[in-house]
């Protein structure tokens, strides 16, 4: 299994999955002519999609997806909270199939499990997903990492993991301070440290891979992030990977 980020980050973002025959896309924020140059740029077309899976409603994250979806007649995974979110407005899934934050599925070569996050979307989740012989887990928008993903999480092979901010740099930055606290509140999105607190309490046994992600690019930085997780994992900083807004990151194997 091999995975890929197409960028990273409040202007979009959007992950790929790759097992045997089997590619899914997890998210997608960017519009229809820039994903395809995005995934071009991993040797793929939009058309070799199988599926696309969704974490939340927010533009980020699903803003592209019902186009990218009719376009290529590629069926799309999502919670009901999160189609009743991105109905209307020209972002509504023709033919949704549901799913439910307990439920493990199979689309192809890959399952997919899907786990509750907080965050201040409809019906939120994240996913780790596996070939049967390797598990990739993914967490991003969510406010604080609870006993619940601690467990999803652990043993997994590779991990793109929010780092979203400093939490010094938020508070002490130009945001408005109603805008402070739903980044830094329970059903925001996760500091450095928070991310570092995650790594230390899940099983880090088996990890080939840590990418820090959705990075803000005024209260953060990548070598804040790098330091975060690096000091919680024990390794060295450049170990840890970086998934940038504008290239995300090349394709990753979990051997």
């Amino acid at each position: 299994m091999r995975f890929a980020s197409l960028g990273s980050g409040s202007k979009g973002n959007a992950l790929l999955i790759e097992a045997g025959d089997t590619r899914i896309l997890l998210d997608c924020g960017f519009g229809l002519s820039e994903v395809s140059v995005r995934i071009g740029r991993l040797g793929l077309e939009a058309g070799d999609l199988d599926a696309i899976i969704v974490t939340h409603e927010h533009g980020d994250h699903g803003g592209g997806v019902a186009k990218l979806s009719a376009r290529h007649e590629i069926p799309v995974y999502l919670t009901r909270g999160t189609f009743s979110g991105m109905d209307g407005e020209g972002r509504t899934i023709a033919n949704p199939r549901f799913i439910d934050a307990y439920t493990p599925f199979a689309i192809g070569d890959i399952e997919v499990r899907p786990y509750t996050v907080p965050h201040d979307a409809r019906e939120p989740v994240q996913f780790v997903l596996s070939d049967g012989a390797a598990r990739l887990g993914v967490l991003t928008d969510t406010g604080v990492p609870t006993p619940h993903i601690v467990e999803s999480l652990s043993g997994v092979d590779a991990l793109v993991l929010e780092c979203n901010h400093d939490l010094d740099l938020l508070m002490n930055g130009s945001y408005p301070a109603q805008l402070k606290r739903r980044i830094a509140g329970r059903l925001g999105h996760l500091s450095n440290e928070a991310s570092a607190e995650l790594v230390r309490a899940m099983d880090c046994s088996r990890l080939q891979h840590l990418i820090a992600a959705h990075l803000s690019e005024k209260n953060n930085t990548p070598e804040m992030a790098r330091a975060a997780l690096a000091g919680a994992l024990g390794c060295a900083p450049d170990w840890v990977g970086i998934a940038t807004q504008e290239e995300g990151f090349a394709w990753r194997e979990i051997t």
